[in-house]
């Protein structure tokens, strides 16, 4: 079994969203993970000779499935989602829940629940492949705004994802890491890791270049949103790391209202 192929395409300028191509060469499996416009996924497939057989969408918000209908009509391929999202997802085949897995010409892909941003929101975890595509949960320096969740469950889905091995590379679905870094800084402006993750974040921004796969390791150090039962956080936002629910409101509170 061979290495997969993770290509980044960048879809939606205003929106600054991503979409994610995995290919598995020996069987030439191909799957888009949350494809919100179909026009650039067909185009890529097409230039690499890869035939689409699957979507993956982590939630139902337009700009991660925009472009379901129009890829299902032109390759045939599977849509897989969240049983939750059933009604919400356009051409959904095949619905999945947290816990559940299937696989990628053969590499295993684990279902995470992940509620918070959305209520069905869902993520896919590959460990041989050390990758999360996890949608609008977790962002670089950042997560997704709380529409249908609770601060408790948006937490315990962080949570989640925070207690992956550091070595886990991020695939997210927005370039948002500037906004977020300028938050972060707001918040702790003395931060070591957050200071030096600066320089890299606008070097990177500076050449064009994108900052996402991420680092989780780098995420579990600096992302404000992955500490928040730290006492040294907390107490900069008011609040007792006892109730680390309570201080993620806050946080999301302030983010909210940042610009």
């Amino acid at each position: 079994m061979g290495a997969l192929s993770v290509i980044r395409l960048a879809i939606l300028p205003d929106s600054a969203n991503y979409t994610f191509l995995i290919h598995d060469a020996a069987s030439g499996q191909t799957a888009v993970v949350d494809p919100g416009d179909a026009g650039p996924v067909q185009e890529e497939c097409q230039r690499r000779g890869w035939r689409l057989s699957h979507i993956w969408n982590t939630h139902h918000h337009h700009d991660h499935v925009g472009g379901n209908l129009a890829l299902k009509a032109a390759t045939g391929c599977t849509v897989i989602g969240s049983a939750v999202d059933a009604g919400r997802i356009p051409g959904l085949d095949r619905t999945v829940a947290d816990g559940d897995s299937f696989d990628i010409g053969g590499h295993p892909v684990q279902v995470l629940g992940v509620s918070g941003h959305t209520i069905g929101h869902i993520a896919f975890y590959l460990p041989d492949a050390a990758a999360l595509f996890c949608g609008d949960t977790l962002f670089s320096l950042g997560c997704g705004r709380m529409f249908e969740g609770s601060p408790q469950q948006f937490w315990q889905a962080l949570s989640r994802l925070r207690a992956l091995p550091d070595d886990t590379l991020v695939y997210c679905a927005h370039e948002y890491t500037e906004s977020n870094l300028r938050f972060a800084l707001s918040i702790e402006p003395d931060h070591p890791v957050l200071k030096q993750r600066a320089l890299v974040i606008t070097a990177l921004r500076y050449q064009g270049m994108p900052t996402v796969p991420c680092l989780l390791g780098e995420e579990k150090a600096s992302n404000p949103f992955l500490r928040v039962d730290q006492p040294e956080l907390a107490a900069l936002l008011g609040r007792d790391a006892g109730d680390p629910a309570a201080v993620f409101a806050e946080l999301r509170r302030r983010k909210d209202g940042f610009s």
